[in-house]
């Protein structure tokens, strides 16, 4: 125990006291040490979210084991089992670069991509360009239920969360694809009644229930699925597309308001503009508001500084 207690006075006076009163003589370095946490942690998630599904993740759970054991015989002056250890991670080294060469390759090649840092910024060009992508997706889907009479209602979420309307449903989370979508509405299968909702460009759920307009909101003519999208769409900020198993027209609910019998191009137009555009626009304000945070912390340090040398 004493050995513990002299370890951690050692770390404290060589790391965390030196760390101290660094700060207080040079303040811009607490810029470098917080860019150096901030690029570890985020290697380190992006590392863990690479080999989470993949066969490496048992490995890293056991060289996590392990290094808590090699530092717990340290502390415990266990040197036989600490020598043992010691070489056996020396040697795991070589043997999990031999082993797992495909997977390290990949991770290398999934940090390297540029859009990696641009997401850090808030200026994710990847999610836009998928979300892009899984509207068309939709789109071809809608249509090819249109063509066959086939009803449907797909709900995409926005910025308002709908977990309570998932939770309705029978959990997916798929990624979105036409063929997926025109076979969960398959008449007489068991997904095909309810609702699918699309959150975070994923397929999070089908089978879901949505509240219902009042019959005062929409025409008589209109069935349940009208009456389901207008509810959600009143209730929350997403959009949700309905095909009419009757007339095989497509219509769409927006903010309580239902526009019906939309063309291919005009619910294409609809969705990128209510989705992508607008998330474009949100993350370009967010991006701003961290450059300018940054800067104004920069300058900030920089009067310090100059503040100290005329002292």
């Amino acid at each position: 125990m004493n050995n513990i207690g002299v370890l951690l006075q050692n770390f404290y006076e060589q790391n965390i006291l030196s760390y101290i009163k660094l700060w207080q003589e040079y303040p811009i370095k607490l810029v470098s040490l917080i860019l150096d946490i901030t690029i570890v942690v985020f290697l380190a998630y992006q590392l863990l979210r690479i080999v989470k599904d993949s066969r490496a993740w048992q490995l890293v759970k056991g060289i996590a084991l392990l290094i808590v054991a090699t530092a717990v015989s340290k502390l415990l002056n266990l040197y036989i089992l600490n020598f043992l250890l010691s070489t056996l991670m020396d040697w795991g080294v070589i043997l999990i670069i031999i082993i797992f060469q495909p997977e390290i390759r990949r991770a290398l090649e999934q940090l390297g991509g540029i859009n990696r840092f641009t997401r850090f910024f808030g200026f994710d060009k990847d999610i836009i360009t998928k979300t892009k992508e899984d509207i068309y997706k939709v789109v071809i889907a809608v249509y090819e239920l249109a063509k066959n009479k086939t009803g449907a209602l797909i709900v995409m979420e926005r910025d308002i969360q709908i977990k309570d309307i998932i939770a309705t449903g029978i959990p997916m989370n798929s990624e979105v694809s036409p063929q997926l979508l025109v076979n969960i509405f398959v008449p007489n299968t068991p997904l095909h009644d309810g609702a699918v909702v699309i959150s975070n460009n994923k397929i999070a759920a089908a089978a879901c229930m949505l509240p219902l307009a009042s019959d005062q909101d929409i025409a008589k003519e209109l069935g349940t699925r009208h009456r389901a999208g207008i509810g959600i769409s009143k209730e929350s900020d997403s959009i949700a597309i309905i095909v009419s198993e009757e007339t095989g027209k497509v219509s769409v609910a927006k903010d309580g308001t239902l526009i019906a019998d939309v063309r291919e191009d005009v619910l294409k137009k609809i969705l990128i503009s209510n989705i992508v555009t607008k998330r474009l626009n949100e993350q370009k304000e967010k991006k701003d508001k961290k450059i300018k945070k940054f800067s104004d912390l920069k300058n900030l340090f920089k009067k310090k500084d100059k503040e100290n040398e005329n002292k």
